[in-house]
């Protein structure tokens, strides 16, 4: 799956991540299992990553243009999954990928990771459309989890996340 193993790609090079996929999906079915999974794995590995979240900025958020398409990502690390996705597309697929999973990816990885989304993207070009929203959520993604030397505890005022 070519194109989201681009998506992936452009994600974690602009949210500065150390990321190294390898799958074994049920290709022979669909694709839908196989993203998903990556997509769940993912989230949940952020979320260990962060643990109890301590020290982090906890919200971010990012404009990301390409060419004619604008991706926008507003989120929240700290804990409550929710997910917010406008992302309209005018094809069934880019490349491999059905465009409708794009959206079930970003709302798996937001469930697992604790992380709350908002991404909004707009465009004529499928996949500027998809990759500005993935560059969107990676660079979110990295002011979200710096750390924040001001900060000893959680980023709130009930003293805990969750």
């Amino acid at each position: 799956m070519g194109f989201y193993d681009h998506m992936l790609g452009a994600f974690a090079h602009h949210g500065l991540l150390d990321l190294a996929v390898q799958v074994v999906g049920d290709l022979e079915v669909d694709e839908h299992h196989t993203v998903e999974d990556v997509a769940l794995v993912l989230g949940s590995a952020l979320a260990e990553a962060l643990g109890d979240r301590a020290g982090i900025s906890r919200f971010g958020e990012a404009a990301v243009p390409m060419d004619e398409a604008l991706a926008t990502a507003v989120l929240d690390v700290g804990g409550r999954p929710y997910a917010v996705i406008d992302v309209p597309f005018r094809g069934e697929r880019i490349g491999a990928l059905p465009t409708e999973l794009v959206e079930h990816a970003l709302e798996a990885f937001a469930r697992t990771s604790g992380t709350t989304l908002h991404l909004r993207a707009t465009g004529r070009n499928d996949h500027h459309v998809a990759e500005a929203a993935f560059k969107a959520l990676g660079r979110a993604l990295r002011v979200a989890i710096a750390p924040d030397p001001r900060r000893a505890g959680v980023a709130s005022t009930k003293g805990s996340l969750g």
